[in-house]
């Protein structure tokens, strides 16, 4: 079933053409690295994420993400705990140029789902009775689109989150590339 499934996608995937691009519609993957800010650590390191999904025209899309803002040392001999979030939301996007052409701006959010995850020996464990929290997310970013599939922006992401009942803020600035089909 899942075959089935994943093969009808491509089937859908492989009939958008470039006529549908040129409107502005279509699917986009992105992804970005950057720096994370966790202020209850007092501490910024490297952010990365994966973002994927569907522009209804040049201006409105959803998306889906997984971000892993954070990896330290726990003191526990070479365990590690990671700060990890997945997320759906929605993007809305100003260019100046045209569809998908040119400077532009834009704005994203929608509601993330934040744990932490434990590495120890190159194997991730993710700790089932440690709390986890779901908040909103909200996101600005500015950028240069290069043609209809393709382009470069700089993001701000800010979430809140809440683990192990400490609150706690997430403030994130990536550079993001992005490729649309």
């Amino acid at each position: 079933m899942k075959k089935l499934a994943l093969l009808a996608a491509l089937a859908a995937a492989s009939l958008s053409t470039t006529a549908f691009a040129a409107e502005g519609n279509g699917g986009f993957i992105r992804a970005e690295v950057g720096r994370s800010d966790v202020d209850v650590i007092d501490d910024r390191d490297t952010a990365f994420s994966f973002r994927g999904g569907y522009f209804f025209n040049s201006n409105v899309a959803i998306e889906g993400f997984y971000a892993n803002q954070y990896r330290a040392k726990t003191g526990w001999g070479d365990e590690e705990a990671q700060l990890y979030t997945l997320g759906v939301g929605v993007v809305g996007k100003k260019n100046f140029g045209g569809d998908h052409k040119g400077f532009f701006i834009s704005g994203r959010g929608g509601l993330a789902y934040t744990d932490i995850a434990y590495v120890e020996d190159g194997e991730v464990e993710i700790d089932e009775e440690n709390d986890n929290s779901a908040n909103i997310y909200l996101g600005v970013g500015v950028g240069y689109d290069f043609n209809e599939r393709f382009g470069l922006s700089l993001n701000y992401d800010y979430q809140k989150a809440e683990l192990n009942d400490v609150d706690f803020d997430v403030r994130t600035l990536t550079l993001g590339g992005e490729f649309r089909f």
